[in-house]
């Protein structure tokens, strides 16, 4: 049995059991109990404060954990990172009063900084020498500025909205961030095998992630240009039809360019077009 420790709430909370849904591996979302096994797999769902996952991976209270970058950075505890999984994707910025002139990093110097991230920015402001105060909080970060508490801050920014509500403008990104896999160093080769099928599983649901299966019938005339404009994985699948001069088509592009591709597809006489989601994808 396999245990992960997965944040108790909030966006990153939802973003991780979407992903174990997906992984089809079943899950009770119920909250009120802190240790929660799976009905189908070999895997157990211990829920934490975003802030403890580090810890409990490292000590090997759990195995694996899922965690925000920025706490596995703001804790730097002995745990590896096994996989970056792509979501919930912030940044961990400094912002200052919008209405203040900035001209650099060296602004900063003998300035007080509000944050809930001090070892990040600590690190930063060293490898930049700025001696500047740090002035440690948690929650509401933002308002520090408008109440006199701290010059600036050093917090997380997502789409920047929070930051504009309170009169203060990005001015230096200091690390991004990214939902990670991280792993205790010393589990055992049983528990690396579950770890391994999860990774499995988690490839095939990204892999699937902005594709279309795409089924076209095709002039067999037209064939080969067809075929050139066909970004595939390597190349498409091509089925005879009844009506000798035709052909059915079959493949894999991605949701980016998919309008300007079928665009052409049709202006090359393809026809039938059938469009389908991808819900997990082998390579």
């Amino acid at each position: 049995m396999l245990r992960i420790a997965v944040q108790s709430k909030g966006r990153l909370y939802e973003d991780t059991m979407n992903l174990i849904s997906e992984a089809d591996i079943k899950v009770s979302t119920n909250k009120r109990t802190l240790l929660v096994k799976s009905s189908n797999f070999p895997l157990e769902v211990l829920y934490l404060r975003d802030d403890d996952i580090p810890e409990s991976v490292a000590t090997g209270v759990a195995d694996v954990g899922i965690v925000g970058e920025n706490e596995y950075l703001e804790k730097d505890e002995d745990a590896e990172i096994i996989y970056r999984l792509g979501f919930s994707k912030c940044r961990l910025s400094l912002a200052i009063p919008k209405n203040v002139d900035y001209k650099g990093v060296e602004w900063f110097k003998g300035k007080k900084i509000a944050t809930s991230y001090p070892n990040i920015l600590k690190r930063f402001l060293k490898d930049n020498n700025v001696n500047a105060e740090t002035h440690i909080i948690t929650g509401s970060v933002e308002i520090s500025p408008g109440i006199g508490l701290a010059d600036a801050i050093f917090d997380i920014v997502s789409s920047g909205s929070t930051l504009i509500s309170n009169n203060l403008k990005e001015v230096e990104v200091v690390i991004k961030s990214e939902a990670l896999l991280i792993a205790n160093k010393n589990i055992t080769e049983d528990k690396r095998k579950i770890l391994n099928e999860i990774l499995f599983r988690i490839n095939a649901v990204r892999n699937a992630e902005d594709k279309k299966y795409v089924r076209m019938n095709a002039p067999k005339a037209k064939l080969d240009d067809i075929i050139k404009v066909l970004p595939g994985l390597k190349s498409p699948t091509i089925i005879p039809l009844a009506d000798p001069e035709w052909c059915s088509v079959h493949t894999v592009l991605d949701e980016q360019r998919f309008w300007e591709i079928i665009g052409k597809l049709k202006e090359m006489g393809a026809q039938g077009i059938l469009v389908t989601p991808i819900e997990k994808m082998i390579l």
